[in-house]
């Protein structure tokens, strides 16, 4: 009983002294600092303009961020992006603003081809876009949090007209022999693609549609060849031929869905990739015609072959089809124990610091790659999800797509 006493005593001693020194001092709250910038669109729904492309369709305005001591510096920084890429670097397109400037303006040539070619959006179908202003303060004895603010504007895209076709060919004098029928490529029903050889003289491309033949011919009515370079193409009763002046193998591509063409001379030929790395018997350097897939999604054995195909559109697009999910990298196999461990992967993008991180595939959703053979690019994994039965690795622009078909 004497030994429970003390203790009470001792506990009771304690507890006061705790309350002693909880009296002595004061939580304080933190004022926050007050924020004068504001940030408004000058619509927040647009249809993008094809009668007037180069006119400004929208308009970002912000107030000044608050003042500060006369040795700060406040710069201001904007970016714009569709809403669910985070602003990620290869998405956002981003200004450093020259002082006194407080308005960004956009035109609809700019969404639209950002729309086409940066952020690979459907076609046809509308979409949200993210506007954001940072104000950040340089200078200065004292630290000073930034500014942000961020709007949403949903826009209507340019609507594409899409060419409806049974059958696409390439005909005239400079194709050999009879006409030649181009296929599908298997990444994108909308593209026909193929690569043959061509004599000097007449390119034209008959189509095929519910028993009439129509031609694709260049929207500006000029048959020169631009020789690598994506035009606009229009469906005309009577074609417009490209002039073939240089003999050798042509790639011609068609996107039925975003009306274009682009064929590639000699001169012009695309190429697969090339990577350099070093294997267990010293420098190795691989074309890239098929890939490995190595991780757990093997229990980090063998690596699995993927047996990929070459897409007709461009060499460096490798298509794998089959049904796979799990986690991996995408290697340039060597055959060896000793390759598969050293081997250049095409893996997840490394962190701002490069470092290695794993990322999640989503069915639909085009995801950016990197590639190289340092063990933070090898121990970069990304996970297939499930359902998946069609992987697009476009190498030439780092980027892969999971699809279920």
């Amino acid at each position: 009983m004497k030994k429970i006493a003390y203790l009470y005593r001792i506990l009771t001693l304690f507890l006061a002294v705790c309350g002693l020194n909880a009296c002595s001092y004061e939580i304080v709250d933190i004022d926050k600092v007050p924020e004068t910038m504001t940030l408004q669109a000058s619509s927040g729904e647009i249809a993008l303009d094809v009668e007037h492309l180069t006119d400004d369709i929208i308009t970002f305005t912000w107030e000044p961020a608050r003042s500060t001591s006369e040795d700060h510096v406040v710069l201001y920084t904007t970016k714009l992006d569709v809403i669910g890429n985070n602003f990620g670097s290869s998405t956002a397109i981003m200004q450093y603003e020259d002082d006194g400037i407080f308005s960004r303006s956009f035109t609809s040539e700019q969404l639209q081809n950002w729309a086409n070619e940066k952020w690979k959006l459907p076609v046809n179908t509308p979409f949200t876009l993210e506007f954001r202003v940072i104000a950040q303060w340089e200078g200065g004895p004292t630290f000073e949090a930034p500014e942000v603010k961020t709007v949403t504007v949903r826009v209507h895209p340019i609507r594409t007209i899409v060419f409806d076709a049974d059958n696409v060919f390439l005909d005239g004098s400079s194709v050999p022999g009879s006409r030649i029928e181009l296929a599908k490529t298997i990444e994108n029903n909308n593209v026909y693609a193929h690569v043959l050889d061509l004599d000097a003289g007449e390119l034209i491309i008959p189509i095929s549609y519910n028993g009439e033949t129509n031609y694709i011919s260049p929207s500006d009515n000029d048959g020169t060849l631009k020789d690598g370079e994506t035009i606009s193409v229009t469906v005309r009763e009577n074609p417009i031929p490209w002039k073939i002046e240089n003999p050798g193998e042509y790639r011609v591509v068609i996107d039925m869905q975003k009306a274009t063409a682009t064929i590639y001379s000699p001169a012009k030929a695309l190429m697969p990739k090339v990577v350099d790395w070093n294997s267990g018997a010293g420098p190795v350097t691989t074309e890239i015609t098929d890939l490995w897939m190595h991780g757990a999604i093997n229990n980090w054995g063998t690596p699995i072959k993927m047996n990929c195909t070459v897409s007709l559109a461009d060499p460096q697009v490798l298509v794998y089809t089959g049904g796979t999910t799990g986690k991996t990298k995408f290697i340039a196999y060597g055959g060896s124990d000793n390759d598969k461990n050293l081997a250049y992967a095409f893996s997840s993008p490394l962190t701002s610091a490069g470092l290695r991180q794993d990322i999640t595939l989503i069915l639909g959703k085009i995801n950016d790659i990197s590639g190289g053979f340092s063990g933070e690019h090898r121990n970069s994994y990304i996970t297939i999800p499930g359902g998946t039965n069609l992987l697009v690795l476009d190498l030439r622009n780092m980027t892969i797509l999971a699809e279920k078909r």
